[in-house]
Parts: structure tokens; C-alpha cells; sequence
């Protein structure tokens, strides 16, 4: 069984196109549709349904999907653990990073990696953490730095390198913004901007907030940070930014006994070997911290 021809397969099934899966292996859709054709000979079965312009799984496909995983999950570890013996730094890494970590706190672990590893081709992919968390365990990124997501998950390795304090902020025109002794109640009544549900930030900041979780207006929500900002320093509510994002266009509001922390880190798949280059960019970064 040709592992390009397994590949195909996966590409198709995880992007639902051939013309998809095309453009995410650098090929000509009819060499997808030739490689796909080659797999149902060899197998004597059909993998896909086309109904209509959508390509749905057949169930060989479905028996075949977990198989054709493993097998290429196994094949990418033996070439990490053979390359892994040699002392060369070079080949692709693929790195998911929030836009705010990306921006804020990897440059500087970027530019000392690049300066001692010129090559290293980077893939390097913006999205949002919970993405990015995801791709690691399903073999698709190397690595991730990002927020550190709440919670356990045996398939994932987190490793904390920076603690992310995010303090209460207001317009310098919003009426909280000249509150001395602010009781948490307060902030039910205005509304707050929020990541999107779903987000570890969110989930950071409304778990702070429980006493009052139930009581707070939620106005708009989005998983930028920097939008986040805007937002707050025109006036269209309050919310919970970083240090970095802090600056004279905010106020921060302080009340007692509430202090909000996220943990910004490295996560890698628990069971993967990594490669040279993931372990010298974790290194750089931890030498950044």
C-alpha cells in the first residue's frame, strides 16, 4: 500500500474535496482523483460517495480512515526517531500559535531560532488555541504555543513558560473608570466583551467572576484580544485584557479579592517523538521566558 496514495486518502476525508485536498498536498486535483483510484483498485472497494459536489465517506472508507491514521501516525514517529538520532537542526516545523502569543511572545524566541537554524523551514500557522490544541493531538502541527487549555487530556503535553495576568479595563470616559473602591457587583451593570464561547480565556475570566457569572451582560464577543481592546476604548463595554494590551487608551478598574491568570506555554502530543527542530524552538523559548 503506497503511503502517498494514504495520505490522498486522508486528505480527501479530512477536507471533504478533492480540489481541497489538492491545495493542501501541492498537486493537481487530477492526480488526487488518479492516487484515489489507484487505493480502491488495490483495496477492490470504493472509499467516497459523491453526491452531488459533496464527497462523503463510503463505508470502506469509514473502516479504512482510523487504519490509514495509525498507519501514517507510525511512519511520521520512525522518521522522528531515526532523524532524532543525528545532531542536524534542519527540515520542516510546523508551529500553531494564538495571534496574541504569536505577536506578543514569540518573536523573540523566533528570531534567536532562526539566527541558529537557518535550515529550519517554518510552517508557521496563526489560530485560535483551542485550534491549535487540537491539530497537535491530531498529528498536524509539531507544536503549539498558546494559551494552555483547562482540564486534562492525556494525549497532550503542556509546559507552562509564561504567566498571563489580565487585569479589568474600562474607557478613560466609562463611568467605572473613576470608581475607587469598586465592588465586583458593579460590573453587572455594564456590559462586558468577551472571547467567543468555547475560548480558555473566556472560561478563565467568567470563572473569576463567578460570584457575580450569573448577573453579567455579555455584549459583544469576538477572539481577537487587539479587537477586544478597540472595543473597550470606544466606550462599548469592559473587559479583561493582558498587560501587553495595556495602555493609555485603557483604565483599569481594581477590586479587591478578584485576580485573574491564564498560563501561555508549549503543548506537544504526549505520545510523539520530536523532532531536532521542535526541541531546539521549545528550548529557545524557554530561554525567552
Amino acid at each position: 500500500m503506497d503511503i502517498n496514495d494514504l495520505q490522498t486518502f486522508l486528505a480527501v476525508a479530512e477536507s471533504g474535496s478533492f480540489s481541497r485536498a489538492a491545495e493542501r498536498a501541492f498537486i493537481t486535483q487530477p492526480a488526487i482523483s488518479k492516487r484515489i483510484a489507484a487505493l480502491e483498485a488495490e483495496l477492490g472497494a470504493k472509499l467516497f460517495d459523491r453526491v452531488g459536489r459533496r464527497i462523503q465517506l463510503a463505508p470502506a472508507g469509514i473502516a479504512l480512515l482510523p487504519q490509514a491514521r495509525t498507519i501514517l501516525d507510525g511512519v511520521g514517529e520512525a522518521k522522528r526517531r531515526i532523524a532524532a538520532l543525528s545532531r542536524d537542526i534542519a527540515g520542516p516545523l510546523r508551529l500553531g500559535t494564538s495571534y496574541h502569543v504569536g505577536l506578543h511572545r514569540l518573536p523573540p524566541a523566533l528570531r534567536q531560532f532562526y539566527t541558529a537554524h537557518p535550515n529550519v523551514q517554518l510552517d508557521l500557522r496563526f489560530m485560535d488555541s483551542e485550534a491549535a490544541c487540537h491539530a497537535v493531538e491530531q498529528g498536524d502541527l509539531d507544536l503549539a504555543v498558546v494559551t494552555l487549555p483547562r482540564g486534562s487530556n492525556a494525549r497532550l503535553r503542556r509546559e507552562k513558560v509564561w504567566e498571563d495576568p489580565l487585569e479589568i479595563v474600562v474607557a478613560a470616559a466609562h463611568p467605572l473608570a473613576a470608581a475607587r473602591h469598586l465592588r465586583l457587583q458593579a460590573l453587572a451593570e455594564y456590559p462586558i466583551i468577551l472571547p467567543v464561547p468555547g475560548a480558555t480565556t473566556r472560561e478563565i475570566v467568567l470563572a473569576a467572576l463567578a460570584p457575580v457569572r450569573r448577573n453579567l451582560r455579555i455584549g459583544l464577543e469576538t477572539n481577537y484580544l487587539e479587537l477586544i481592546k478597540m472595543l473597550v476604548s470606544i466606550g462599548l463595554g469592559w473587559s479583561a485584557l493582558p498587560h501587553t494590551l495595556i495602555d493609555g487608551d485603557l483604565k483599569v478598574v481594581q477590586i479587591e479579592g478578584i485576580r485573574i491568570v491564564r498560563e501561555l506555554g508549549v503543548v506537544t502530543h504526549a505520545a510523539r517523538t520530536l523532532s531536532n527542530a521542535a526541541s531546539a524552538i521549545i528550548e529557545a523559548i524557554r530561554a525567552t521566558k
